[in-house]
C-alpha cells in the first residue's frame, strides 16, 4: 500500500463513526458504520434541503452519543452538483466530509452481494464500507472568498 493508504487506515479507529450518503436529485440515504463496517442503527433517508440536512446532523450526533464516538467521517459520491450542498453545510458545522469514486462503488457493490442491481439504500452501506477500508478522497470545495469566486 502507498503511503497515503496507510495514513487513511490509521485515521479510521475504534471510536470513529463513518456515515456513508447516498446521494441523489431529491432523496438521500444514509447508513451508520463502525470501525468493523458493523451497522449500528437503521438507514434513514432524508430530502436534499435545509431540513433534510439538519435531520441527519441531529441522526448523526444521536449515533455518536448511543455509541461513544467521538470523530466522525462522512462520505459520499460526487454526484453531479447534488452533494454541494450538504457537503458544504456539514463541513461548516465541523463535519469531515470525503468523496468516494462512484466506479469503486459500483464495483465493489457486485462483490457485497453478486447482484449490479442498483439501490439507493445499498449504495450507502457500500459507500461506508469502502471508507472503512480507506478508499476515500478528499474532495476540494472552495469556502470563503473562493468559494464566492466560483459562483
Amino acid at each position: 500500500m502507498r503511503n497515503g493508504s496507510n495514513q487513511r487506515l490509521e485515521e479510521i479507529t475504534i471510536g470513529t463513526l463513518i456515515v456513508g450518503v447516498d446521494i441523489a436529485k431529491k432523496i438521500h440515504w444514509a447508513r451508520f458504520v463502525d470501525y468493523r463496517g458493523v451497522e449500528l442503527c437503521k438507514a434513514i433517508s432524508f430530502p436534499n434541503d435545509r431540513q433534510g440536512f439538519e435531520r441527519i446532523v441531529a441522526r448523526i450526533e444521536e449515533v455518536c452519543k448511543q455509541n461513544q464516538m467521538e470523530s466522525v467521517v462522512i462520505g459520499m459520491e460526487p454526484t453531479g452538483h447534488y452533494w454541494k450542498t450538504l457537503a458544504n453545510y456539514l463541513i461548516e458545522r465541523g463535519y469531515r466530509v470525503v468523496g468516494v469514486n462512484p466506479y469503486h462503488t459500483k464495483k465493489s457493490k457486485e462483490l457485497d452481494d453478486n447482484s449490479p442491481t442498483k439501490n439507493d439504500k445499498k449504495d450507502a452501506i457500500t459507500i461506508a464500507r469502502l471508507i472503512k477500508d480507506g478508499r476515500y478522497f478528499e474532495p476540494y470545495l472552495p469556502q470563503e472568498i473562493y468559494g464566492e469566486l466560483r459562483c
